[in-house]
């Protein structure tokens, strides 16, 4: 793990990170030596900073120091997580002027290559989002409500799940964002409200722009997934996945083609915007 640019195994037990949840993060694919779409995760850990009100500054140092720790040929994961750092008591961030950024590196999680090349089945979550306008969009260090997610979906016999904010509209999958296809044009569910604006979600909307591709962002409840003729499910790390079925919450399971999304797949690889 790195801390501020230097070897660490511990943090400050005064942490905002560790008391409050008072941070951003992102995690990017190393693939073949190179972070895979540093730019954009950087802006959003800028936007998100500037969001929450985190004072950091030490944008070029940080970038340096990824470069440094992905000169090596193997893919792997790397996180790097920001906290507003230690200081002060309570919720108020007052004397809390110190930001740190945290580097630590994981394996890559080989399933993700057999989900590309043979899909994945979904159900829809039991637990919902919270709606918060303020937090939308931000990968925010609070990921309770995933944890439980996740807890949840250990149980079920499904590779990852549809989750519904408390208005039981479509957000986001327990991994990523989601797509679907229906009637010539692709849809995915508006962030305003809650779930993670992914940079690779935003990469895919800069590639249907270029390529004139109709999509739309929308407030969907699970019926409008019912009838798409596809749907896939994406992340930075494990790209674009489709999927070939889901069980909702009514009981019905849908199927699903997968056509429209491996011309995708293709033309994401090379795509630079």
């Amino acid at each position: 793990m790195i801390v501020n640019g230097s070897p660490a195994t511990q943090l400050d037990i005064a942490d905002r990170a560790t008391q409050y949840g008072d941070g951003c993060f992102t995690t990017m694919l190393v693939k073949n030596g190179k972070v895979e779409h540093w730019e954009a995760h950087l802006t959003r850990l800028q936007a998100s900073c500037e969001r929450l009100f985190i004072p950091f500054t030490k944008w070029d140092e940080l970038t340096n120091s990824v470069l440094k720790n992905t000169q090596h040929g193997s893919s792997f994961v790397l996180k790097v997580l920001i906290s507003r750092g230690s200081g002060g008591r309570g919720y108020s961030p007052e004397g809390a002027h110190q930001p740190i950024y945290i580097i630590s590196q994981h394996p890559y999680p080989s399933h993700y290559d057999d989900w590309q090349k043979n899909g994945i089945e979904l159900n829809v979550s039991s637990i919902t989002l919270a709606k918060q306008p303020l937090l939308a969009g931000i990968k925010h260090l609070n990921r309770l409500e995933q944890v439980l997610i996740k807890h949840k979906l250990a149980n079920d016999a499904f590779q990852d799940c549809i989750v519904l904010d408390t208005d039981d509209v479509i957000v986001e999958s327990s991994v990523g964002n989601i797509f679907w296809y229906h009637e010539n044009a692709w849809y995915t569910p508006s962030l305003s409200f809650s779930g993670v604006e992914g940079v690779m979600r935003n990469h895919i909307l800069d590639y249907f722009t270029a390529k004139h591709i109709t999509f739309h962002q929308c407030r969907e409840t699970q019926e409008a997934i019912q009838s798409a003729a596809e749907v896939f499910v994406c992340n930075s790390l494990m790209g674009i996945v489709p999927v070939s079925a889901i069980e909702f919450s009514d009981g019905h399971r849908a199927y699903y083609l997968r056509d429209k999304t491996r011309e995708l797949q293709m033309g994401i690889v090379d795509y630079q915007v």
